[in-house]
């Protein structure tokens, strides 16, 4: 090469540093149900896909789930059943169902912590879940990059956007008084969840990490990156979330293409004999805590004389052995493949299938249990996607009279529609990585 050659020009040989981005090993955290699981297969998906190794820490009844998807798999306590119909039910009381939940990790954290301390020794960076405590402290303690996420917008619990919380869903009737009664309001309410959280601090203390804030709020984000893993459609940034936040859109975990013609006889054959069915679902946790949910929602699609799909999990839910002609119960069917052909969606407010019911452009009728349901279901319903019903409201005719105005309002299902078109062109799980990919990049330019 000639000596005048300018040396900006000169094809420079790939940094080792750069190469060994490519093999960076990432650990997902997370707990809760498929709604908490899933966005997580998507990503790590995604990840190994840019070349990297991804493995998810969770509850040890999701090992065959996780591991049948390719990613690696790390047991973290505690470990709880969603088939179990005695504590599921306990965490999902609407007045202190999320108290329960963190009562029940604070009580545990310990455990948890000893599990991920000794997994995250085989890995070079985290990626935590709202609830992952623990490693937000081994994140802390081993200066590990560290990425936290947010499934739900309640969970930034913004004063210009304020979340409906489950205890308190008259709340939402603060919000006319502006964001700086809001602020107010929430430095009143972040002292009661501390008192749920001292085994969590008291842990801290020991392990000498500062204080960052309450655990279940501004704690939990990562002082570089935080991946909020849903659309913009669903919720704008606000001015008072972390300045390191990215909107990556939610991240799908669906099934396998062409799975849709694998689908049981019974239910393929089902879908397609006759009108769209209102397809009623409880996710993978609610449905344990479903009370008479299903035979209420039964009594009022007779009402109506609507098709209907249930789908009811792993259990009998008291329907009767017969039901109606064009009544169909069902105990799983993958969401992305029978919500698109539904002619509205019955669910609980879940965020994941909340998602899967948006991305399908059907309208929708939420009727939230406990936790974000309150608040992911107030969203749809101000994006004109759907209508709500208390739980302890949601009779027979309360039902009916909500489904005949759902399947007969052309403005809910042109605002359903076009959300779910907005949500179709965005791909969250490859947004994701590829920021948890620059952020790993950018660790290894700074060990130069």
């Amino acid at each position: 090469m000639p000596a005048n050659f300018p040396p900006k020009a000169r094809r420079r040989a790939p940094s080792p540093l750069r190469l060994r981005c490519f093999s960076v090993k990432v650990l997902f955290t997370t707990f809760g149900s498929f709604g908490d699981l899933h966005p997580y297969l998507a990503i790590g998906a995604e990840l190994c896909r840019l070349g990297h190794s991804a493995s998810i820490g969770a509850s040890a009844a999701y090992r065959e789930k996780i591991q049948a998807q390719g990613l690696g798999f790390e047991p973290i306590r505690p470990d709880v059943s969603l088939g179990d119909s005695e504590i599921i039910p306990y965490f999902f009381d609407q007045a202190r169902g999320t108290e329960r939940v963190i009562r029940a990790m604070a009580s545990v954290i310990r455990e948890t912590y000893e599990d991920t301390a000794a997994a995250a020794r085989r890995y070079d960076a985290l990626v935590t879940h709202p609830l992952s405590f623990a490693a937000v402290m081994v994140a802390e303690k081993r200066k590990m990059p560290w990425i936290s996420s947010v499934l739900a917008p309640g969970s930034f619990l913004s004063a210009y956007d304020p979340p409906v919380p489950a205890p308190y869903p008259w709340l939402v009737k603060v919000r006319a008084l502006g964001p700086r009664a809001m602020r107010a309001l929430w430095r009143l309410l972040s002292p009661i969840s501390l008192r749920w959280m001292q085994p969590i601090l008291e842990l801290r203390r020991e392990l000498g990490l500062p204080w960052r804030g309450n655990p279940l709020f501004e704690g939990a984000h990562s002082p570089e990156l935080v991946l909020a893993l849903f659309s913009r459609a669903f919720a704008q940034p606000q001015p008072d979330w972390p300045k390191q936040t990215v909107v990556a859109g939610f991240p799908f975990h669906d099934a396998p293409s062409g799975f849709e013609s694998e689908l049981a006889p019974e239910l393929a054959s089902f879908l397609d004999s006759g009108p769209p069915p209102v397809v009623f679902t409880l996710g993978s946790s609610a449905v344990a805590a479903a009370g008479d949910f299903y035979t209420v929602s039964l009594r009022a699609v007779e009402r109506v004389g609507a098709r209907a799909l249930f789908l009811t999990g792993p259990h009998p839910q008291a329907l009767p052995d017969q039901l109606p002609p064009g009544v169909l119960a069902w105990p799983y069917a993958p969401h992305e493949r029978v919500f698109p052909r539904s002619a509205a969606i019955v669910h609980h407010g879940g965020i994941g299938t909340t998602a899967q019911a948006l991305r399908s452009g059907r309208p929708m009728l939420v009727v939230p249990f406990a936790h974000d349901q309150f608040d992911n279901a107030d969203r749809a319903r101000r994006l004109g996607a759907a209508k709500v019903v208390a739980r302890r409201k949601y009779s027979e005719h309360i039902a009916a009279d909500s489904l005949l105005r759902l399947l007969s309002e052309s403005q809910c299902r042109a605002s359903a529609e076009k959300i779910g078109h907005a949500i179709r062109r965005e791909n969250g799980a490859q947004t994701a990585a590829a920021e948890i990919r620059r952020l790993l990049i950018h660790h290894g330019a700074k060990e130069r």
